[in-house]
């Protein structure tokens, strides 16, 4: 099942159960749901309550490998040592579209749940600098790629409203977040491969 009708499942899911806390017979026809976006926004901004339910803990995994700092080009005829001076910054990514860094409420009630819950904290943005050595053999190329360490988190919000809201009043809103592993080690790995005839005109003249 791709992304997209994944989500559109859970918002179909989310619209059933908020119908289903209502009394019997009250329930209203709504032909212009809200976006998750939307709802999110009413977050204590709106609700009587708003509170985040993870499905687990954060799942670990490695972002995708990719290239930091410049090409270290040897034309030489000797073994060469260069050092690359790097700097590389990890954001984060999720459901809404939006950093969880700014000032939304939902984005904080989101944080502290991870924080009460699980006693770990959760980070929009890392930057890790580092300077690598590769030793790059004459008429080869070398750089350096690196892996984040990343953290998921995926759950939904319950969302109370004081009056309905779209014709509830209550919500289920999926959500899911993945960013950078507080404190946690990248992966730095050193690459060489003989350069091509276009790179040999290029860099060495």
């Amino acid at each position: 099942m791709n992304q997209r009708v994944r989500w559109s499942v859970l918002v179909a899911a989310l619209v059933t159960a908020g119908s289903a806390a209502l009394t019997p017979g009250v329930a209203q026809a709504d032909d212009n749901p809200p976006t998750v976006r939307e709802l999110l926004d009413k977050c204590d901004n709106g609700t009587d309550v708003c509170v985040f339910h993870p499905d687990g803990p954060p799942r670990d995994s490695m972002g995708e490998a990719h290239q930091v700092g410049d090409s270290a080009y040897n034309c030489t005829k000797d073994l060469q040592r260069s050092t690359v001076g790097w700097s590389d910054t990890t954001g984060e990514t999720n459901s809404v579209g939006v950093s969880l860094s700014a000032e939304y409420g939902f984005a904080e009630v989101f944080k502290v749940s991870i924080e009460t819950n699980y006693q770990h904290t959760w980070e929009s943005s890392h930057t890790e600098s580092a300077q690598t050595n590769i030793d790059v053999r004459p008429g080869e190329v070398g750089w350096v790629t690196r892996e984040a360490q990343l953290q998921t988190v995926s759950g939904q919000y319950e969302m109370h409203f004081p009056d309905r809201f779209h014709g509830h009043y209550i919500w289920y809103v999926p959500f899911e977040a993945t960013g950078p592993k507080p404190d946690a080690p990248s992966t730095k790995t050193q690459h060489t491969r003989p350069m091509t005839e276009a790179e040999k005109a290029q860099h060495c003249g």
